[in-house]
Order: structure tokens, then C-alpha cells, then sequence
């Protein structure tokens, strides 16, 4: 993995309306999957990981990083869209609002971060964390809005839901010098 990243948006989660998102833990099953991930041949070579300062996100890296005795770095601009101003939404509310944060990039979707403003913070984030890694293979452990985004970005593509992981639990990878996209997202696990 030398000289290559691989961004990971963490897998299953634990639904629970009465906490905030961004305290959500990992499902059984999301542990399970990142386990798997974890032992995957590919990774060999990885020297750091970088998680979002969101609770699931952090679970996800550290069973990566324990894998290779890594500590887990935070960063909070790896975080996932502020969604704050609506919670928790049922399934089918959330997707008609995610389809509208990707179709409108530019507006606040019932107060959601726009889109534009979400990828500026995670392209910045990753543009530091890439600034001061040095060897070896890099892991950004984040979320599938905002991964998105920066894949997006270092692919050179436009806003577009189109470009979004298919499920929780996916993986993008990239050249870190120059930064660019080898790979789009696919499901691990």
C-alpha cells in the first residue's frame, strides 16, 4: 500500500433516534465487516489512520488501526454533512434528503450544510492530512456523504449523488502524490 490511500466509509450502525448521529456505534455486523476489511491482503503497508471525530467512524479505524498496532488519529473535518438541524429521519425521509443535498450542492436542504461547503471541509482536511504524511499507506476512515464529495473532487467530477456509495460499508481508493482516484467505491466486507 506504499504511496497509496484507501478512503473506507464505516460500515453498519446501531439506529437509535434517541441519540444524536454523530454518536451513533458500530452494529455487530458493521464490526464484523470491518474485521474482515481489516485482514484484507491489500492493506499491507498502511502506516496511518485518520478517522472522523464521529463515534462510528472512530470504532471503524481503531479495529483497522489495532490490526496493524496503529494509534487512530482524528480529524474533524473528515466528518460527515451537518445534519444536525434535522436528527434523526426515518429511511425513505433521509434518501428524498440526500437526494437533494447532491441535486442542489449550492442550497441548504432543510438546513442541512450544503454540499459545497461539506466537500470544502473535507477536501481541506484531507489536503492536510496528506500534507503531513510522509510513508506508507494512508487510511481515511470517514462517512459515504463527504467521502463522496472528495472522491469527487480528486476525480474531477461533479456533485452528484450518482457518484455515491451504493450501501454503508465501502471502500474508494487513490494515488497520494499526486492525490487521484484509482478506484471508486466498492463494498467490503
Amino acid at each position: 500500500m506504499n504511496g497509496q490511500g484507501v478512503f473506507i466509509s464505516h460500515p453498519e450502525v446501531v439506529i437509535d433516534p434517541a441519540v444524536p448521529v454523530p454518536r451513533w456505534h458500530l452494529a455487530p455486523e458493521g464490526i464484523a465487516r470491518m474485521r474482515r476489511l481489516a485482514g484484507d491482503p491489500r492493506l499491507e503497508g498502511l502506516s496511518a489512520v485518520w478517522a472522523s471525530d464521529e463515534t462510528k467512524a472512530i470504532e471503524a479505524a481503531g479495529i483497522l488501526a489495532a490490526r496493524f498496532g496503529l494509534p487512530v488519529q482524528v480529524h474533524p473535518g473528515l466528518a460527515e454533512m451537518d445534519r444536525s438541524s434535522t436528527g434523526y429521519r426515518p429511511r425513505e425521509d433521509f434518501e428524498r434528503l440526500a437526494d437533494a443535498f447532491f441535486a442542489q450542492p449550492e442550497a441548504s436542504i432543510e438546513g442541512w450544510e450544503r454540499a459545497v461547503d461539506a466537500q470544502a471541509r473535507v477536501v481541506a482536511a484531507a489536503r492536510e492530512i496528506l500534507a503531513g504524511h510522509e510513508d506508507g499507506g494512508l487510511a481515511l476512515v470517514g462517512h459515504g456523504g463527504t467521502g463522496t464529495l472528495l472522491m469527487c473532487t480528486l476525480a474531477g467530477l461533479p456533485i452528484a449523488r450518482i457518484h455515491d456509495q451504493t450501501q454503508a460499508g465501502c471502500t474508494w481508493r487513490f494515488t497520494l502524490r499526486p492525490p487521484a482516484v484509482t478506484q471508486t467505491w466498492q463494498p467490503f466486507g
